[in-house]
């Protein structure tokens, strides 16, 4: 079993726990392993995020400049620049080394999608030894959908369109093909600002995108910890992927090491639930499917 949405540096200023943002100490690398044995997860993918990567500045540009609302701008521009202290080259070697070193790790990361440059970005990213990319969709354009300073955005659009604006982009991301799995596909959710029923016309749509795109899709235990209180996706939502044979890893979303693999078995039973019995697993951007 393999935890396949973890990152080794947490977000925000540094606390002083752990190594600095952008160092990559050994050391660091095997607590993760350590906490996913034992908590049943046998091999660890990687994924941090690539906008917090300085080599990332040139090829995002300044994703956020066409939205036409000041604060919103301001606030992303200030967030990424803050955000953006860790290194992808010293990144991509330490997962590498880790195993060269024989360690259960894949080298993935976790791409933001952005319909103006996600080509140059693919482009950009094919030279590396990447095992699988992992895509998301935090912001739509300058708005953050998860980020608790933004949420009032939420009551400015309105729930219901904010959830199609969403939807809609994250149906792109999944039909873009460009990527290997869908990372916690309804984080719209993550505020715990929610519709009054589910969106299934939305859920279908997306299912379908990420059967026609050969993506898969992530059953993340991250979100039973955040206000949304629940896993990543809605169970209506996981159906409709079953629905349409899309396959799924299972994710952490671990920014810290003793939460590496954390709740799989909650994962597990909810994939099982709607008919899972696989999952996929990939060594340089190729998936096989595995028993769940």
């Amino acid at each position: 079993m393999g935890d396949y949405h973890v990152h080794l540096h947490p977000h925000g200023p540094y606390s002083g726990k752990g190594p600095r943002p952008g160092e990559y100490p050994l050391e660091h690398i095997e607590a993760y392993i350590e906490a996913a044995h034992a908590n049943g997860a046998e091999e660890i993918g990687f994924t941090e995020h690539f906008y917090r990567c300085i080599e990332s500045k040139p090829v995002l540009g300044a994703f956020w400049d066409a939205d036409p609302r000041k604060d919103l701008r301001d606030f992303t521009s200030a967030y990424v620049r803050s955000e953006r202290v860790l290194s992808l080259e010293r990144y991509v070697q330490a997962i590498v080394d880790a195993k060269d070193r024989g360690l259960p790790v894949k080298l993935g990361l976790e791409v933001d999608f952005f319909p103006d440059t996600v080509e140059a970005v693919a482009e950009f990213l094919e030279p590396y030894p990447f095992d699988f990319l992992i895509a998301s969709t935090h912001w739509l354009d300058a708005w953050g959908i998860d980020l608790e300073p933004q949420k009032h955005e939420f009551a400015r659009r309105g729930i219901q369109q904010s959830y199609e604006d969403y939807f809609a982009m994250e149906t792109r991301l999944a039909a873009s093909g460009l990527f290997d799995v869908l990372a916690h596909a309804d984080v719209v959710k993550k505020r715990g600002v929610v519709l009054p029923s589910p969106p299934l016309d939305l859920y279908e749509e997306l299912a379908v995108a990420a059967a026609r795109g050969g993506t898969a899709v992530e059953v993340s235990t991250v979100g039973l910890y955040q206000p949304a209180q629940e896993i990543y996706p809605h169970p209506e939502l996981l159906q409709r992927f079953h629905n349409h044979d899309v396959p799924i890893t299972l994710a952490s979303d671990a920014h810290f090491p003793e939460f590496c693999g954390r709740d799989r078995s909650k994962a597990i039973e909810l994939a099982r639930s709607v008919g899972y019995t696989q999952r996929i697993e990939f060594t340089k951007r190729i998936g096989t499917l595995v028993p769940l």
